[in-house]
């Protein structure tokens, strides 16, 4: 049986829909990622015994098992599996659950979770031929709202108006900006070389910043009509991709390699189909009570922005400190390409307990069909 710590978790900068990064194929930016956060640890790619990648859309371009292509494409070992996950918007954080869970069973002594998605070239839905729209069985009993229609029920079930949700994404934007002037995600970045790009030819920052006000949000039109939610209050769609290395303990001190930090509980769970993305609410309960601990004993809370009302909504059921909560800002300013970014919140809460000098961080990400997973991160 093995003791699973994180060596290291890393990121790509995210792209607008269309952007810096959209010139790449998804193995291309995959990639150059995984490759990178080798060679960040000095580990080479034969030691790896398996990388577990969290993909969406698996469709086109990142059909055929992502992970696995990414990997050959950056000329890394043919002898590592890989393995392409979807579990919506939890797919990187359960990427990293799983290999965790490899190394814990004795499977595996090192393995890579990682995660990618490029919105811009296979666009969401883009797996079902018929669209969301097209004929089902007549047996067909699935009932879930679209995640606009979700945003909106958890604003309303917790009783935020839309001034609230405006001041929301104004923090973040904010936020986001303050931590990138500061430098706060120089760590975690992995510069992306884009051949023939007709922006940066290496990409390494963040594209979806906007200076914005109360005054300019409150002018933005809901994404659906009479909602509370707008294109300020969303996440942005993105490109990206993120990659963990994980491994036994004992393995580390073998290779000389200093853990950063550990899973001390972990979940993905299915939540209330009625309100499809609150799930993060119940995620929380379940990591907290499995490791005995309480929202207080946190340093750091990270509840991913796919709506404003989303990280709110777990933020007023759980007693959040406000300054505890998405203190670098989120999605809604840095963007959320969907398969990845469970990952780059587990490089976000590591950075930022070793800088505040904290020990423990909750990430919880909400995800479709009414799930959402959650872990406490300790640093080592």
């Amino acid at each position: 049986m093995g003791t699973p710590v994180i060596i290291d978790a890393a990121r790509s900068p995210s792209g607008r829909r269309g952007g810096w990064l959209s010139r790449l194929h998804a193995a291309q930016l995959l990639g150059q990622v995984q490759r990178a956060a080798l060679e960040r640890v000095g580990l080479e790619s034969a030691l790896v015994e398996q990388a577990i990648g969290g993909c969406v859309t698996q469709a086109g371009e990142q059909a055929s098992n992502v992970t696995r292509t990414a990997w050959l494409n950056a000329g890394l070992a043919e002898e590592t599996g890989g393995t392409t996950i979807d579990a919506q918007c939890g797919s990187g954080q359960q990427a990293a659950h799983l290999v965790a869970g490899q190394i814990a069973i004795g499977a595996i002594d090192v393995g890579m979770a990682c995660g990618v998605e490029m919105m811009s070239r296979v666009p969401l839905l883009s797996n079902i031929p018929e669209g969301l729209g097209g004929p089902k069985p007549d047996d067909w009993t699935l009932d879930i709202p679209n995640q606009f229609v979700g945003a909106d029920r958890i604003a309303y079930r917790r009783g935020f108006d839309r001034e609230e949700l405006d001041a929301f994404g104004l923090r973040s934007q904010q936020r986001a900006a303050a931590a990138w002037s500061e430098n706060r995600f120089e760590r975690q970045i992995i510069p992306i070389a884009v051949p023939g790009a007709d922006g940066p030819a290496v990409v390494d920052r963040d594209q979806g910043l906007r200076e914005t006000s109360m005054d300019a949000l409150a002018g933005l039109r809901p994404v659906i009509e009479g909602g509370l939610h707008t294109a300020g209050t969303a996440s942005q769609i993105s490109d990206g991709a993120t990659a963990a290395i994980l491994m036994d303990e004992g393995r580390a001190r073998q290779l000389g390699l200093r853990p950063r930090a550990r899973i001390v509980s972990q979940c993905l769970i299915g939540a209330e189909p009625e309100f499809l993305l609150d799930g993060p609410v119940q995620a929380a309960t379940r990591v907290l009570d499995r490791a005995g601990m309480s929202i207080a004993d946190m340093g750091l809370v990270e509840v991913n922005e796919a709506f404003a009302s989303v990280p709110m909504s777990m933020a007023l059921v759980h007693g959040v400190d406000p300054d505890k909560l998405n203190v670098n800002g989120g999605a809604i300013a840095l963007g959320h390409p969907v398969g990845s970014t469970g990952i780059r919140l587990m490089a976000a809460v590591i950075d930022e307990l070793e800088r505040r000098d904290q020990q423990f961080g909750l990430i919880a990400v909400c995800a479709g069909g009414a799930m959402a997973s959650a872990a406490i991160i300790e640093r080592l």
